[in-house]
């Protein structure tokens, strides 16, 4: 019995030069399968896609992969939820930054709260020109240029302004 010719070829190197095609032809197709495979996995959340994808390529050999690689998804999963940790991030260093929290009852205050509105401690004292919220460590209003001074000095005068009044009290009566 006579050796087994492809496409009719009867000679031994040209027959083996076309099986070593076949052989390199089929191990790309199977290769692409997997490609495809692998691929869909990393961008595809559902598998029964994934399925269709692999099947695709392994049913249409080489056109399959191809169009694949045209409608598969711009983007990994693994990118699209890094991202979404991002904005999720994002979203909280914004809503950090208009908001607060109060120090002492951790309620949520804005900014510009002199008093919390949950257990009504002061958190900030208004300028004396402009009346705008003011930190305690501030020496100068970042708003209107005025010199606020020390905390110190404020108590001072808050005392002597209280001392007054009673004087004045005691005196009208």
């Amino acid at each position: 019995m006579p050796p087994l010719a492809l496409f009719g070829i009867d000679n031994g190197a040209a027959n083996t030069a076309v099986n070593l095609l076949i052989l390199f032809l089929v191990v790309i197709w199977l290769a692409l399968v997997y490609r495809a495979y692998a691929d869909a996995r990393r961008r595809i959340l559902d598998p029964m896609l994934v399925a269709c994808a692999a099947l695709g390529a392994f049913i249409f050999p080489f056109v399959g992969s191809i169009v694949y690689m045209l409608v598969r998804p711009p983007e990994y999963l693994e990118d699209m939820r890094e991202r979404e940790l991002e904005m999720q991030a994002a979203e909280a260093r914004l809503y950090e930054i208009t908001t607060g929290f109060c120090p002492h009852c951790d309620h949520p205050v804005d900014k510009e709260f002199l008093r919390c509105p949950s257990c009504l401690r002061k958190l900030k004292d208004p300028c004396p020109t402009c009346a705008k919220p003011l930190d305690p460590g501030w020496r100068v209003c970042p708003y209107c240029e005025a010199e606020v001074g020390s905390s110190e000095s404020t108590a001072r005068r808050r005392r002597r302004r209280s001392e007054t009044s009673e004087r004045e009290a005691l005196t009208e009566k």
